[in-house]
């Protein structure tokens, strides 16, 4: 069968604009909470000429696209490492107009139409949902008299790509950079006792220039998709104090027992940071030093953090002169140590010192409703849980970088993340690669903290690549308490901490774990399921390799998770990504559909073979062969009376009974032996060719005798598990444990069900891999 690099379109897939528009072109939980509940309402001016926000209708509508209104635009407290008690959203209905190159500022203007911040300007949820690379965002705002006194702070947590910003008249700033946050201290621009005015002016090029933009496409097809422009994380202000922090960067050092903090902060010459740690209302440690220096907060004996028990401790930041606050903010941590080990002499990635193999999907942050950005918070947090559901422990976050929020709600969850730096469309020219390693500094700077993120993917599969190793470099030099993958997929970098290796269907023959570099497979899978009802553009998805309906989808995925043990043990491999938590507008090869709406697997199988695989069991159980003489009977119905026999030389099945004869007999009979490549499988000897083993070669099943070699042994070890229809056994091949001792049409195959060949097919399947141990036929 032919298979298709994660990266290059498959045949079927055509390409399909989304929308097309003017200018088409080629404890925490509480305390956000309590702050949440401090919004003071803030009046946009809606001139009578202005027409109203109002949703469009997106090509597939999620479980949360109806909650979403001008009073319920993602109002949650948008940063839940630096929680202030005082703070003000600006997200809801803005004015906006789309714009020209070289148009002067709206300043005073009111514009005619409207949107609702912070959906990008594509979205079905903006209330636009239009394709334009020039925009301008307009409202107005009060500022509450209480503020009387402090700085103001205007906050953007995205826009894609660049953004002037002016207030009442003044240009505050610019900012260029789709993935970051950036913040303005507008104190002199405002004014008091009447209406302030906030315009923001975007363009954003999307793959016709050479910043960083994921799978974003001006002319979205296959494996890439519909751009967002624009505002698209949320918007807000906050008063502080002439001193205050402005990050607070936790590094957490479990074997010295501490936690790491730099706080940095602005106007603060002769004030002291103090961090205090606390486990509910204990106080476990606190310290004290200059803002900007490392400041040690003793953690003794720490409750580790881990996907199975994620445990974050509170913490308080106060800049003090003196005896006075100035700044308080309140943040979170998580214990726990990320690296790798020499593990029964392989080189494995470890959580808190211990060897888990991490094993997750991809997941690629898109929406149907809203494109970049979920709908409302239980939407933003609902991929992690269904992974959680899933039996996954790890997410890898494709290409894309979310708000804050989604790295709280992984921390909070428990969720190993794997944060990729989104990347370039393009061979990047030096101005374009500054840039680049400017906004890769500014992801690892602002994402540094959550305790979720345990690698960071700078470059996937040579998109954009260049300098990798130096960077690979950087980037631990950077940040040197996580793992660092140089590239995942093709080019590999030679240096970090990883060699990824991405290979469909798989799983393939991944590179294997050296002495300095540990293994995984940083994508797999893509098997496809339509389901009616549910598809981005009916009839035009796909997938890698795609199947009929959810039972041969979910048996078909076990399988390749079973055929991960096999690289563990062979490959050293320590990880893998499956191809991914959802479909993405044409790709169809989700666990769930886009919209959210159906699970496409038996989840309860799901979890079993994830939880099987992480604790080390056989993924989908084993089961105990009785030694000695017996033969193996079919168990499909109207076939029960035929059993596994060899005739020259090559297995089939035929039809036993008392009147067979001898020779018959005696070549449906077989010596159940421990395995040759493992003794804890099975090997079957034929009674009348003793020393001849039934073993695979090319697919086929065939008795051969031994001929020395590793891979003969191998071939000949079959591991028991429970049996596929529910009863009896089934025979997994030792070193290919997706597939499975099959009939098919009388002739003995090894099979893995859906797959392409005949013998293969998901019909019958369980049935015809599940056998019966019977009493032997030879006397």
């Amino acid at each position: 069968m032919r298979r298709f690099p994660h990266d290059v379109d498959p045949p079927s897939a055509r390409p399909r604009r989304a929308f097309r528009g003017r200018r088409p072109r080629s404890t925490l939980t509480a305390l956000a909470a309590a702050a949440a509940a401090l919004i003071m309402p803030l009046t946009l001016a809606s001139p009578a000429e202005a027409a109203e926000w109002a949703p469009q209708e997106p090509p597939l509508t999620t479980p949360w696209t109806d909650d979403v209104s001008p009073d319920n635009a993602l109002p949650e407290y948008p940063r839940p490492q630096m929680v202030r008690d005082q703070w003000h959203s600006l997200n809801g209905e803005w004015e906006w107009a789309p714009a020209e190159e070289g148009e002067e500022p709206p300043i005073g203007r009111s514009l005619d139409r409207s949107i609702l911040v912070p959906y990008p300007v594509e979205s079905a949820l903006s209330g636009i949902a239009e394709d334009t690379d020039r925009m301008w965002y307009r409202r107005t705002f009060a500022v509450p008299d209480s503020w009387k006194g402090r700085h103001v702070k205007l906050n953007f947590d995205a826009v894609d790509y660049t953004a002037d910003v002016w207030v009442n008249g003044t240009k505050i700033g610019a900012h260029r950079g789709g993935y970051d946050r950036f913040s303005f201290d507008i104190t002199d621009a405002l004014r008091r006792g009447e209406d302030n005015e906030i315009v923001v002016g975007v363009h954003d090029p999307t793959d016709s220039g050479q910043q960083a933009v994921g799978k974003q496409r001006n002319d979205p097809g296959g494996i890439f998709y519909t751009s967002y422009s624009g505002i698209w994380q949320s918007v807000w202000m906050e008063p502080v104090a002439p001193a205050h922090t402005t990050r607070v960067d936790l590094t957490p050092d479990v074997s010295g027992e501490k936690l790491d903090a730099v706080v940095r902060a602005a106007g603060a010459g002769g004030a002291t940071a103090q961090v205090t740690v606390r486990d509910g209302d204990e106080v476990v440690g606190r310290a004290s030093g200059e803002p900007g220096s490392r400041i040690e907060v003793p953690v003794p004996d720490p409750h580790l953090w881990s996907p199975d028990d994620p445990f974050l401790y509170d913490v308080e930041v106060a800049l003090k002169r003196g005896s006075k606050v100035r700044d308080r903010v309140e943040s979170y941590a998580g214990m726990r140590s990320v690296g790798t080990e020499m593990v029964d002499g392989v080189r494995r990635m470890t959580l808190n010192g211990e060897y888990v193999f991490q094993m997750g999907p991809l997941d690629q942050g898109y929406w149907p409703d809203g494109i970049s950005t979920a709908p409302t918070d239980e939407a933003l947090k609902f991929d992690i849980k269904a992974a959680k559901d899933l039996g996954f422990n790890t997410i890898r976050k494709h290409v894309k970088v979310e708000p804050d929020r989604w790295y709280y709600w992984a921390d909070r969850m428990g969720m190993l993340v794997w944060q990729d730096m989104p990347s370039m469309a393009h061979n990047p020219d030096q101005a374009a690669r500054d840039r680049y390693e400017h906004e890769l500094r500014e992801m690892v700077d602002q994402h540094r903290s959550f305790p979720s993120i345990t690698q960071w993917i700078p470059f996937n599969e040579g998109w954009g690549q260049y300098d990798g190793a130096r960077i690979a470099e950087e980037v631990k030099r950077t940040d040197p308490s996580r793992l660092v993958t140089g590239a995942s997929g093709w080019h590999d970098t030679g240096n970090g901490d990883v060699v990824d290796s991405h290979i469909y269907v798989g799983p393939g023959d991944p590179a294997p774990a050296t002495d300095s570099r540990a293994s995984v497979l940083g994508e797999y899978g893509g098997l496809g399921l339509r389901v009616d009802g549910h598809e981005w553009s009916p009839g035009n998805g796909f997938g890698y390799e795609m199947v009929s309906d959810s039972e041969s989808l979910t048996s078909r995925y076990v399988g390749l998770t079973a055929g991960l043990q096999r690289l563990e043990r062979t490959n050293g491999l320590s990880a893998a990504i499956y191809t991914e938590i959802t479909d993405v507008e044409n790709e169809l090869n989700g666990l769930w559909t886009y919209d959210r709406q159906r699970v496409k697997v038996d989840e309860p199988r799901i979890r079993e073979a994830h939880e099987d695989l992480i604790a080390g069991r056989p993924v989908g159980g084993e089961a105990e062969l009785p030694t000695g003489e017996h033969s193996l009977r079919v168990t499909t119905s109207g076939h029960d009376d035929r059993y596994i026999r060899h005739r020259d030389a090559l297995g089939f099945t035929s039809v036993v009974d008392e009147s067979s004869s001898d020779l018959l007999k005696q070549d449906a009979t077989w010596r159940i032996v421990p395995g040759l490549a493992d003794d804890t499988c099975y090997s079957l000897e034929s009674v009348n060719y003793p020393d001849e083993y039934l073993r695979h070669r090319a697919s086929r099943v065939r008795r051969e005798a031994p001929d020395g070699s590793e891979l003969y042994r191998e071939d000949a070890t079959w591991c028991a598990a429970p049996g596929l229809s529910g009863s009896g056994v089934s025979l997994r091949s030792y070193n290919f444990p997706d597939q499975f001792l099959r009939h098919y049409e009388e002739e003995l195959w090894l099979a893995g069900v859906g797959g392409p060949e005949p013998y293969e097919t998901a019909q019958d399947f369980d049935a015809d891999a599940t056998w019966a141990i019977e009493e032997p036929w030879a006397e």
